[in-house]
């Protein structure tokens, strides 16, 4: 068992048509998390390891159950490992797709495009749950509450890195690829079995402005105020 280190619509050209703007970060928070957005497509330009780690010391102080801190994070900017994580994934959507019945062209397409975005992205941090520090439970209900609790505050941490990232002129997009084969991704990266891992964040400077998604009004995401 390895040690946990604990310290640290086309396929390559849909963006054409949406020319870079120039980016003006704020230190105003409530503007900085409007103006975060999901990227798939960046610039050729490496993240240094020090805005890497910027985004990580973010994640450490996200709030967690018990303080545990049940996360730990795998980072990629080599083209091997990279590579090595997109083709195992790959294997196990394509299986996924074709068991839902889609057209092998299709697949093909989906297939293609998930890989790039992998390959193409400077940096890639992967998002790890880490259980073996929770409270245990004689039952199992109460377990699956603190896996829960797990589960709520990675996202936590995930959210503090998306924007310290942008805070800091990054870019970044989640992809929730490991989710469906967390095994497959561990053994693809030879990692410690222990860890699950939880999502892939693609991380650069964005080659486009990617189109935004409208969010609900305020007044349908409350049900109830007292």
């Amino acid at each position: 068992m390895k040690e946990i280190n604990n310290t640290n619509e086309s396929l390559h050209g849909s963006h054409v048509d949406r020319p870079v703007t120039e980016l003006h970060r704020s230190a105003d928070l409530a503007t900085l998390m409007r103006s975060r957005r999901s990227v798939r497509q960046y610039q050729n330009t490496p993240v240094s390891r020090d805005l890497l780690l910027q985004m990580l010391e973010a994640a450490r102080w996200a709030p967690s159950p018990h303080g545990r801190q049940p996360w730990r994070f795998v980072v990629l900017t080599q083209p091997e490992p990279k590579e090595q994580l997109a083709n195992a994934m790959g294997s196990t959507w394509q299986q996924n797709l074709e068991m839902d019945g889609q057209d092998s062209e299709i697949v093909a397409i989906r297939l293609e495009k998930s890989r790039q975005r992998i390959l193409q992205a400077p940096a890639i941090i992967l998002p790890c749950l880490y259980l073996e520090d929770l409270d245990h439970y004689p039952d199992a209900q109460r377990q699956a509450d603190e896996k829960t609790m797990a589960v709520q505050s990675i996202g936590a941490a995930i959210q503090n890195m998306l924007l310290t990232a942008y805070d800091l002129g990054l870019d970044t997009g989640w992809m929730c690829a490991p989710l469906f084969c967390p095994e497959v991704a561990c053994e693809a990266l030879t990692l410690d079995t222990r860890l699950i891992p939880q999502a892939l964040i693609t991380v650069g400077y964005a080659a486009a402005d990617p189109k935004r998604r409208p969010r609900l009004p305020l007044d349908t995401l409350i049900v109830r105020f007292d």
